[in-house]
Parts: C-alpha cells; structure tokens; sequence
C-alpha cells in the first residue's frame, strides 16, 4: 500500500485530545495536512499510512490542544504592575482615557500586543481575547503574530483615546469587521464599556448590529449595579436583545438563580478567572452550580492589575474549586474537566469549536506540547492530574496553530524574544517621562 503524503506527523507520548472526554492516549500520533488534523492513530499505523515530509518526536511530551484564554488585556501589557496597588476600575480608566501613555500610538500597540503574544505562546496558549479595547492599529500585528485571536472595539457614550461618542465606536468596530472579513485567525467582538452607563437606545442598536452579524459582545459582570432599581443588569440586557449564544459575560461572583436561569435560557457563555475566585471569596459553590447547570464556562488569565496570560496557573486553582464544591468528583474528573474549559469551552465561547479546542479529525491542528522528564511532573501516575497541578507552564516546548509552528524547542518562531525584552525595558523610560 503506499503511503499518503501529508505535510506533518506528531509522534507523542501522551496524547490527550479532550474530546472523547476523559480520555487520553499513549504512543499515538497526529497526522496534520493543510493545517488540518487528518488522523488520530497508533504510531506503529501511523507509519505505515503516511510519508510525512516532517516528523516531531515527542517522546517526552503530553500533548493537547493549544490553551483558549478567554479573558486577556493583551494591549495593556506593557502597563503590567506600573502602578500595583491601581484597582482594575481606576487602571482601565486610566488607561482608555489616558493621553500620556498614548494608548493609540501604533508602537505602543505592537509591542504591548506583541509581548502579550509572545508570553502567551510560551505558556501553552494558541487562541486569547482581549476585553479592553483595541482598534485597527492592531489588526495588522495580529496578522503576523501566527496565533488566534479576537480584537474587541470598544462602545461607549463618553469620549475617550479610542472615540468620542457611541457612533464613533460604532462606526470605527463595523470598519473593523470589515477589514478583518473572513480572516481564518481573527475574530471580532465588541465590549460594552462601562454597560450601565449606556443608554437603552445606543444598546438596542448595538444589538441590531449583534444579530445581522452574528457579532459577540463581551460583558463584565463583576460590581455592575441596578440602573435604575427596577431590573437586574442581566435582566436588562435580556430584556434589551443582548442575551446569546454568542454573548459572553465574565463572572467572578456569584449570580443570582434567576440570572443562571437568563443564561441557560439564552445558552449565553459564562467567562471566569479561577485565580481571581480563589484569592477574592470563601464561597465558590455557585461555579459548581454553574456546571452543573450544564451552561458553557470558560478561562480567562487575570484581571487588569494582574495582566498575567499563563492559563496554567488557573489550572490547579479551577480544580481545587470543582473537588471542594462536589463529593462526587475525583481528582481525575476535576482535571479533566478543568482541561475542558480551558480549550473546547473557550472555543465554544468564540464560537470556534468545529474548528478549534480538541483534537479531533477535520479540526485546525491547533496544538501544544508539554515536555514531562522534568522534576516536576515526576513521578507520573496521571497526566491529566499532573498536567493541572504543575502550572509549570516553562515546560511547553511547541505549538502549533493550524499546522504552523509558532514555538519549536522552547523558542518562539514568529517573534525576537530579545528584541521584545529590549522594547520592554525602552518602555519603562518612556512612561516614566
């Protein structure tokens, strides 16, 4: 029989591809052709179908698919702990509003976006969102960046760095929509900034647009108050068409049953921070509610004054809340579950999972692998627990988006990590004047 030729063939060690669930698979390999996962089989088969005209040996490796962040603040990076004790209302105020710090310089973009994205590729993640805003001038860096992404335009009644008035927001997110078209790595959303504080007319626009467009809004529920007393900020959102499948709301507080009941009904996606939930409150029971309420929850990696993008270190945190809030799960459940949010549910929450967030036949060859011979992730019962617990997220050694290297042997392919460090270091100077 002669072999097919394909483009890539990932030899590993372990394989956990999060659908099935709860599986996970020894010497197997990944056969990748145009970017796309076309067999998912024993290696000793693998090398009888198909002449690869690359073969990766990771024999060392749990490999998976890339990491989904649904939570980021990729173009305020270079902003990370400038001021620690900022509260994330006051930074991102600050920072929308600031005219010192420039937040629409092209370079101050590129390389705060750039240096989110290098972090980010070097801790495992393939895919991340930005809540806060970010405009055209950012489009282009994406593009060469190699990862998936979506780029949040912002919406609000005040003027601010990014736009003066509701229609200039507007007017500037649907350009953005159109330049971005069909682009198979980018994703565009708008972020209501500031939701309570827009008028119910500038939202039923916005929800006009969401629906002829299929256009995901993101929402912050953390601290929203009632606008008027007389209906719940999810309730008002529900009321005013803004409840859907694609609407995502970040939560980090307990919602009230009949705000879960809003979710379940318009299958609205649900975005936590795991850190944030274990540091902020005693009380995590209402995320097991949320789980077993079967509603689609999500990671993101921190909030603003953080800025962190290392999703692992959600990980063991997210597991220790699901093990704690139910008896009748164990710590391989937990793990399992919590590998679950973070890639097919964040690819569920950008509504990319019949492309993205498993590895399975027909998907983009979305993936990462962890290199295990470490003191840390020795001895190895269970790769699944291990993989969680570790948050040693130093350990990704490669990643791939739709076939495409954007990190081999620890180095990143697409960017100059010296150059970036450098660029850093240069900001540093400049802020300070």
């Amino acid at each position: 029989m002669q072999r097919k030729k394909i483009d890539l063939l990932l030899h590993c060690q372990w394989l956990i591809p999060v659908i099935p669930e709860d599986l996970i698979l020894e010497n197997h390999c990944i056969a990748i052709d145009s970017g796309k996962i076309v067999d998912l089989l024993p290696i000793s088969s693998a090398l009888q179908q198909f002449d690869a005209a690359e073969e990766v040996e990771l024999n060392r490796h749990i490999v998976m698919p890339g990491l989904i962040n649904t939570h980021s603040y990729s173009g305020m990076r270079l902003l990370r702990d400038q001021d620690a004790d900022c509260t994330d209302a006051t930074l991102l105020d600050s920072y929308i509003r600031s005219t010192k710090i420039q937040p629409t310089n092209p370079d101050f973009i590129q390389d705060s976006l750039s240096l989110a994205a290098a972090e980010t590729i070097k801790t495992g993640t393939t895919c991340f969102t930005d809540l806060y805003p970010c405009n055209n001038l950012a489009l282009d860096v994406l593009r060469n960046l190699g990862t998936r992404s979506q780029l949040s335009f912002m919406l609000s009644e005040s003027e601010t760095a990014f736009g003066k008035n509701a229609e200039d927001y507007i007017h500037q997110g649907l350009k953005l929509y159109d330049d971005v078209g069909n682009h198979s790595h980018i994703n565009i959303a708008c972020t209501a900034y500031d939701a309570n504080n827009i008028s119910d007319s500038v939202m039923q626009r916005l929800a006009i647009f969401a629906n002829e467009l299929d256009l995901p809004i993101q929402f912050n529920c953390n601290g929203l108050a009632d606008q008027n007393g007389s209906e719940r900020p999810l309730e008002r959102l529900f009321n005013l068409g803004l409840l859907r499948p694609e609407t995502q709301l970040i939560v980090n507080e307990k919602l009230c049953p009949e705000d879960i009941a809003l979710i379940e009904k318009t299958n609205s996606k649900i975005v936590i921070c795991a850190q944030n939930l274990n540091a902020s409150s005693d009380n995590t029971q209402w995320v097991a509610e949320l789980l077993q309420a079967d509603i689609n929850v999500s990671l993101g990696s921190a909030e603003a004054t953080g800025n962190h993008f290392n999703l692992f270190a959600e990980l063991k945190p997210l597991t220790q809340i699901i093990k704690g809030q139910s008896n009748s799960i164990n710590s391989t459940q937990a793990a399992h579950l919590a590998l679950r949010m973070a890639t097919i549910n964040g690819a569920k929450t950008l509504g990319w999972n019949n492309q993205i967030g498993s590895i399975e036949m027909g998907k983009f060859a979305d993936i990462i692998a962890v290199e295990i011979d470490s003191i840390a992730f020795q001895p190895l019962y269970n790769p699944a627990v291990q993989l969680t617990h570790s948050q040693d997220a130093n350990q990704v050694t490669h990643s791939w988006v739709a076939g495409k290297s954007i990190l081999k042997d620890r180095k990143l392919q697409n960017l100059n990590e010296r150059q970036l460090i450098q660029s850093a270091k240069d900001w540093i100077a400049k802020l300070a004047v």
